[in-house]
């Protein structure tokens, strides 16, 4: 019989960010072990796209040759249906967490709260999609009395939307919030338009982002604005405000039009310098005023707008100071009066991003318990 203080852990996702997990969820399950009064985690599921490993009877997968023993596994590959069956039927506490992107697995999170399965996420996905997937999933989790933690879904293992609910729940007035919110666009932008020097070609600082994995295989689904406009959608309905979905407010594409429609990622990098001079104006517009131009995402709380395009920084502004694929997200507040909180560092990459998601499950370990 499981003791009052097991809690299982599934995990759907074993790529990227899911392997980072799994090896700072080892060390963690180790640490506790160590400590009579701490729960005892047993990992009991392990999901990816084509390949499943669980333990009928709920004992504990051993994290040795983890990887592999995944590669290999027989078992027949579980429907999400039948992974939320699988969980709901457990002798004890359960915490699903979604490593993955996926909209059919968020789609499913009122349905896991509602058996009272905890989840912990970097999935943007489920908290920036339509207004009534967001109330389903917490109205589900407040009958439960399960938890839903999504640190990572905005930032990677940057504390913003921790940081934004603690401003809210003590009752400060968040005003505005400001920042760069993607990695890959600070790459590009701080290479394109540094602070000093002249930076280099746009098409050839996209191939090179693209070269060292900074960007996605399309790089147009980091240049659409797309990813930024979830992170807004986020933050803002964190603030208060009602945002019906990531679509429905002004987002600047970076896109050429002409490029929007080509066959492939490849082609679209190929043909990208036929653009050049576009962004090259751009950026000559700011260095007359004296600026760089960045690509940044901002919320107006009292105006209750929210928006994410190009805007031109002093070269002394913390925003046009950034290095590398750093994001930096600025809370202007009541408290905190004309000086914002600012929060920087690594916005993007395997560990930092699991790292919010061992987090939480820290977190969620703390309120079963």
């Amino acid at each position: 019989m499981p003791s009052p203080k097991d809690v299982y852990i599934a995990v759907i996702g074993a790529g990227g960010v899911g392997k980072c997990f799994l090896s700072q969820l080892e060390i963690l399950s180790n640490r506790l072990s160590n400590n009579s009064s701490s729960p005892k985690l047993s990992l009991v599921l392990v999901s990816r796209s084509k390949k499943t490993l669980y333990s009928p009877q709920y004992t504990a997968l051993p994290f040795s040759n983890l990887a592999s023993s995944l590669d290999s596994s027989t078992q027949e590959p579980l429907s999400l249906p039948k992974i939320i069956e699988y969980l709901a039927a457990a002798p004890a506490k359960v915490v699903l967490v979604d490593n993955t992107s996926s909209q059919d697995v968020a789609d499913a999170y009122p349905q896991v709260l509602s058996k009272g399965i905890s989840i912990v996420t970097p999935n943007k996905k489920a908290f920036s999609g339509s207004s009534k997937l967001w109330q389903d999933i917490f109205t589900a989790a407040s009958t439960s009395g399960a938890k839903v933690y999504h640190e990572s879904s905005v930032g990677a293992g940057l504390p913003v939307i921790s940081t934004l609910k603690e401003l809210v729940d003590t009752g400060d007035e968040v005003t505005r919030i400001e920042g760069v919110f993607s990695g890959t666009m600070s790459f590009l932008f701080n290479s394109f338009a540094p602070t000093e020097g002249k930076g280099g070609k746009w098409s050839e600082e996209v191939k090179k982002a693209k070269d060292l994995g900074y960007t996605e295989p399309d790089p147009r689904d980091d240049l659409n604005g797309l990813d930024v406009a979830r992170k807004l959608t986020i933050l803002a309905r964190l603030a208060g405000l009602q945002v019906e979905s990531p679509t429905s407010f002004p987002v600047q594409s970076l896109i050429p039009k002409d490029l929007e429609s080509v066959g492939s990622g490849e082609e679209f990098v190929q043909r990208l310098h036929e653009f050049d001079t576009q962004m090259e104006d751009v950026k000559l517009e700011a260095e007359k005023e004296g600026k760089v131009v960045r690509f940044v995402g901002s919320i107006d709380v009292g105006q209750k707008e929210v928006k994410v395009g190009l805007e031109n920084f002093d070269r002394s502004h913390p925003i046009a100071a950034l290095k590398g694929s750093d994001n930096i997200i600025s809370f202007y507040t009541k408290r905190y009066g004309a000086n914002p909180l600012i929060i920087q560092g690594a916005g993007a990459g395997g560990e930092v991003t699991a790292m919010g998601v061992t987090g939480d499950l820290i977190k969620v370990l703390e309120r079963l318990s």
